[in-house]
């Protein structure tokens, strides 16, 4: 159980950084961010994320919110993994959670 809160906690981080790397690369190429292909890799990867997010969230989210929708689950979902974790490992033995 331990080692499926890590990899939940693990996925929700780097989906987060993927999230946030998009949104600063948007930030930063502006209009012309279709043309990048760092930021259409970062698209890419975080094209499951978002399709979930808008299969899930209700349809006021589904325009420029959609981002920070997907980002707030991922964060709901990140502090959930972590307080389970922390609960396993004062559980087993902080031994076994180094």
């Amino acid at each position: 159980m331990l080692m499926l809160a890590r990899a939940i906690k693990l996925l929700s981080e780097t989906a987060l950084l993927l999230l946030a790397a998009q949104g600063l690369l948007a930030l930063l190429a502006g209009s012309s961010r279709d043309a990048n292909p760092v930021y259409r890799l970062l698209r890419l990867l975080t094209a499951p994320v978002l399709g979930l997010a808008r299969r899930l969230l209700p349809q006021r989210w589904q325009g420029r919110q959609l981002g920070w929708g997907a980002a707030l689950g991922l964060l709901l979902i990140w502090a959930a993994a972590s307080f389970w974790k922390l609960r396993l490992c004062l559980q087993q033995g902080l031994a076994q959670c180094q």
